[in-house]
């Protein structure tokens, strides 16, 4: 193709469009108008989904790694996509358990999608996605517990207070020997978040193993010192027990000395 024609071609655009328009909008140079337009491209797809299924919708959560009880207006905010209604599903769990039971059926999926993808929902969130009070998700919530669900919340996350944090009790789970299909009937954490919490571990424990400082640890990862520490503990204690998944990531165990 004749470069000068190709050159025209591309300069009609709609990426050039907008360049163009932010160029003379904000008085910048070309250059520095793309340096821009790329830019905001990659918030955008940072948090936007063009990809989203009938029934779903975008939703920014609070990120899983901010600790309990800091403001919300200073969290990390990460955007999860969530099924609000699943036709077909949802209309069998209102058929069989009419609409609280629907209601408890939504909220469990759209805690266990937030999840996933590496976010909590606090009760507002669910109360105002489920059109319904804080006080009956509350309600839900705790019936559910009393049933044997335990649905992770940032409620449910600040409730726990210095307790041992979810993460590293599935974890624990995990290298006591259960399949992931027994974790997820007892925690309602999917494969998808177990996995992702094993890379994880392994991010902290390597670091930890090239005697990396606790703050040295949350600098390059994120995390609190909290979870650092527990998954530190945890480490240290299936590494005395000779343990079999614990060689599987890091290679045959090595003893700390004097053990």
């Amino acid at each position: 193709m004749d470069q000068q024609l190709e050159k025209r071609l591309k300069s009609k655009s709609v990426k050039n469009a907008i360049i163009n328009q932010m160029a003379e909008d904000f008085n910048l140079t070309p250059l520095l108008a793309e340096a821009y337009f790329n830019q905001v491209k990659s918030y955008f797809l940072e948090y936007t989904d063009p990809k989203l299924q009938p029934g779903q919708l975008q939703y920014l959560a609070i990120d899983d790694r901010e600790p309990a009880g800091k403001p919300i207006d200073l969290c990390r905010k990460v955007s999860v996509s969530l099924s609000l209604h699943k036709p077909d599903e949802d209309l069998e769990v209102y058929k069989n358990s009419g609409l609280a039971g629907l209601r408890q059926h939504k909220l469990m999926r759209i805690t266990r999608e937030a999840i996933e993808q590496g976010a909590l929902l606090s009760y507002e969130d669910i109360a105002f996605l489920c059109t319904s009070s804080i006080a009956t998700i509350k309600r839900d919530m705790a019936r559910m517990r009393r049933n044997g669900r335990t649905i992770p919340t940032r409620g449910w996350k600040h409730d726990m207070g210095r307790g041992t944090t979810h993460k590293a009790q599935i974890l624990d789970l995990y290298f006591k020997g259960y399949q992931f299909s027994e974790i997820e009937q007892r925690t309602h954490h999917s494969e998808t978040a177990v996995k992702r919490y094993i890379q994880d571990f392994s991010k902290i424990i390597l670091l930890h193993l090239k005697d990396f400082s606790i703050d040295q640890i949350r600098i390059a990862t994120g995390f609190s010192n909290r979870l650092i520490d527990e998954y530190i503990l945890l480490y240290q204690t299936y590494q005395e027990q000779d343990s079999t998944r614990l060689s599987d990531l890091f290679g045959p165990v090595k003893k700390n000395p004097g053990s």
